[in-house]
């Protein structure tokens, strides 16, 4: 498959006509070049808080609730553009009200007119203290016509027992859609995907929000690019890097991956990761102090 992995800028939309026109150019643009599935970033949807007003788009709950009233016709737009491009879509992920609950929500959307939801597992101190946004559903890996896809939202691809929940029910592709406000936030999530292709022996997909908008409460501004990663084994580049972006330039990054590739690796790469993950538990019960003076 041809994946295309998204640095996505976020725009200040005065219309649902600005949003529809630009989510239209960016899919469209990608199907042409061949893509089969396109992983657009977290927390993406913030933009339509701006349909909503300054005001709405301004403060915390005021954005939670201005995504949230236009959140079907977003989810509309995505299905009728994955069937119309024969193409499988991550969409942006948006807060979402479920119950008592606000949770970060990212849709798969496929051409047959379906979609899987996947919540984010681990809430950023920021998520937390300043959002209130909590922990979602459970973990899914959804069985699709390219593969057995899993999705790790940024923060979450930065713990291994998560992915590898997600590698033991058989996702071979893990897509990391990510939001990051400064350096170092992207080169965590960016190392903790990188890490998880080397460990589980997978390819990951990690998309990036870009830019700066200062009327976008809380998602002011951003850095980051997309990227696609394997384990440094046998038929993968030797960094693991598959294909990476430049940083904070808008735009697609493209890559072909091979699902039989990683099922020859799990099978007979140059080290089994994966395969002898299960010798750790015995070892870290084993840990001895010595005092070395």
């Amino acid at each position: 498959m041809k994946i295309a992995t998204a640095a996505y800028p976020l725009s200040w939309l005065d219309a649902w006509a600005d949003y529809e026109e630009k989510i239209t150019g960016w899919v469209t643009d990608a199907a042409a070049q061949g893509a089969d599935l396109l992983v657009f970033p977290e927390y993406g949807a913030m933009e339509l808080a701006a349909l909503s007003g300054a005001d709405a788009a301004g403060s915390v709950q005021g954005s939670i609730t201005a995504v949230g009233e236009w959140l079907d016709q977003a989810n509309a737009l995505f299905s009728r553009l994955s069937s119309a491009h024969s193409v499988h879509i991550l969409s942006p992920s948006a807060p979402v009200r479920d119950g008592d609950l606000t949770v970060n929500r990212a849709g798969l959307f496929t051409p047959a007119c379906t979609v899987g939801w996947q919540d984010k597992q681990i809430m950023t101190r920021f998520e937390r203290d300043d959002w209130a946004v909590s922990g979602g559903g459970p973990l899914r890996v959804f069985d699709t016509a390219l593969g057995r896809i899993g999705v790790l939202i940024c923060y979450d691809c930065e713990f291994p027992l998560l992915a590898k929940a997600l590698a033991d029910a058989g996702a071979e592709l893990i897509l990391v859609p990510s939001c990051t406000e400064a350096l170092e936030g992207y080169w965590r999530v960016r190392i903790g995907a990188m890490a998880r292709a080397l460990e589980l022996q997978c390819v990951t997909v990690m998309s990036s929000l870009i830019g700066t908008e200062p009327r976008l409460f809380a998602v002011e501004e951003n850095t980051g690019t997309g990227g696609v990663f394997g384990p440094p084994d046998k038929g993968f580049p030797p960094t693991g890097v598959i294909a990476c972006g430049t940083l904070d330039a808008p735009g697609w990054t493209l890559a072909e991956v091979d699902l039989d590739t990683i099922r020859a690796v799990r099978a007979d790469g140059h080290v089994l990761n994966l395969t002898h993950w299960n010798e750790q538990p015995s070892r870290v019960t084993q840990v001895e102090y010595s005092r070395l003076t």
